[in-house]
C-alpha cells in the first residue's frame, strides 16, 4: 500500500487530477491519498498558500501528484511552484516530449527528455529594483571592479550558477539516460558569451561526462542554435540538460513539437522528494466545464508510477492512453481537427475510456 500526497490545485486542476487519480487506481495500484490544497484554494481554507500540513505530508510520503496552481497577485509569493521546489530542494525538472499516435503535430519523430536545473540561475529571484540604495551599491561595485558600465536607472537580476548545482543536475541527466536506455545527453548553454555562469555549467558538464564515456554519448550546443536544431531535426536529440531559464523556455518549445501543453507531463525531483504535475497552467476560464484534456496529468502519473518502481503498471497506463488516442473516439476537443470537434468528449469521459482499457 502506497501513501501519496494529492494536490488538486486550482482552476482545471481538480478535474485533471481526479482523472489521473482514477486512471492510476485502475492499474490496480493500492494507494491511500493524502489530499491537501495549495494556492488559491489553500489560501481560502488555511489562510496560507502552502499549508505546513501539506509540506509535512510530502516529507512523510516522499511523493506527490499535483495539479496546476494559481499564485494570487500581491500574495507575497513569486510562485507557489518555485516555493515548493526550493523548500523541498527539487533540483531537477524532468519534462519528456514524446509524440503519441492520434495527437496532431507537424512532426513524426520526437522522443526526448528535457532536464532543467530548478533552483539557480535567474529564477532564484535575486533581484534589485531600479532606484533602490542596494541597486546603486551593486552598480558601484561593478564599476569599482571595472566589470562594465550599468545605467543608474537599471533594475538588476542576478544569474548565479554554482559548481554544486550544475554537477548534481548534469549527473542526474546522465543517470536518467542510463536508467531509461537513452543514448545521448546534450548540454545546452550560452558559454560563448556568459563565460563565468554558463561557462561553469559547461565546464562541470564536461567533467561529469567523463564518468560516462563509452556508456552515454555527450555533446554541447549553444542555446540559440539548439532552438533552430529542435525545429529542424528534433529526432536527433535524446536527453537535454539545461540551466533553469533555458530549460523553462526549451521545454515549452518541445511541448509545441509534440502537440502542445495538453500532452506534456512533468516532474520535479530531488534527492528525497518528488512532485509530479502537468506542464500546463490552471486555465481558470475552463474550470468546471469538463472540457480540458487530462492527458498531461495522466502521463505525469505514468512518470510517478515509474518513479516508485511500478514499471509494469506504468506501461499498462501508458498503453491504455495510446489505445484511446489511436482509436480517436473518446478524446477531448483539442485532440481532434476543427471540423470534428463537435464529437469531442469531456475530461471525465476520456479518463473513463482509459480506465476501461485497464480493466
Amino acid at each position: 500500500m502506497y501513501r501519496i500526497t494529492l494536490i488538486p490545485g486550482d482552476g482545471i486542476g481538480p478535474e485533471v487530477v481526479e482523472a489521473a487519480r482514477r486512471c492510476i487506481e485502475a492499474t490496480g495500484l493500492e494507494v491511500e491519498w493524502d489530499v491537501f490544497p495549495a494556492g488559491e484554494r489553500a489560501l481560502k481554507e488555511y489562510g496560507k498558500l502552502v499549508p505546513e500540513e501539506l509540506l509535512e505530508s510530502i516529507r512523510r510520503n516522499k511523493v506527490a501528484l499535483k495539479g496546476p496552481i494559481i499564485t494570487p497577485v500581491g500574495s507575497g509569493f513569486r510562485s507557489v511552484n518555485v516555493f515548493l521546489r526550493k523548500e523541498l530542494d527539487l533540483f531537477a525538472c524532468v519534462r519528456p516530449a514524446k509524440i503519441y499516435p492520434g495527437v496532431r503535430t507537424h512532426y513524426d519523430l520526437v522522443d526526448l527528455v528535457v532536464v532543467r536545473e530548478n533552483t539557480e540561475d535567474l529564477y532564484a529571484g535575486i533581484e534589485f529594483a531600479e532606484g533602490e540604495d542596494a541597486t546603486f551599491d551593486l552598480i558601484g561595485l561593478v564599476e569599482r571592479y571595472e566589470k562594465g558600465y550599468v545605467r543608474k536607472d537599471s533594475g538588476i537580476s542576478l544569474k548565479a550558477i554554482s559548481r554544486y548545482g550544475s554537477e548534481r543536475v548534469v549527473r542526474f541527466a546522465f543517470e536518467y539516460a542510463l536508467e531509461n536506455s537513452r543514448k545521448k545527453v546534450t548540454v545546452v548553454h550560452k558559454a560563448n558569451i556568459l563565460k563565468y555562469s554558463d561557462g561553469l555549467f559547461l565546464e562541470v558538464a564536461r567533467e561529469v561526462a567523463k564518468d560516462y564515456e563509452g556508456k552515454i554519448e555527450f555533446e554541447d550546443i549553444i542555446v540559440d542554435n539548439m532552438c533552430m536544431q529542435l525545429v529542424q531535426r528534433p529526432e536527433r536529440f535524446d536527453v537535454l540538460v539545461l540551466p533553469n531559464l533555458y530549460g523553462d523556455i526549451i521545454s515549452d518549445l518541445c511541448a509545441g513539437l509534440i502537440g502542445g501543453l495538453g500532452v506534456a507531463p512533468g516532474a520535479n525531483i530531488g534527492r528525497e522528494f518528488a512532485i509530479f504535475e502537468p506542464v500546463h497552467g490552471a486555465a481558470p476560464k475552463y474550470a468546471g466545464l469538463n472540457r480540458v484534456n487530462p492527458m498531461a496529468t495522466i502521463l505525469s502519473g505514468v512518470m510517478m508510477l515509474d518513479y516508485i518502481g511500478e514499471h509494469s503498471k506504468a506501461r499498462k497506463l501508458e498503453s491504455a492512453v495510446v489505445d484511446v488516442l489511436r482509436e480517436g473516439k473518446d478524446v477531448t476537443y483539442d485532440l481532434l481537427p476543427p471540423s470534428e470537434q463537435d464529437r469531442a468528449v469531456g475530461t471525465k469521459e476520456m479518463a473513463e475510456a482509459i480506465c476501461r482499457k485497464l480493466r
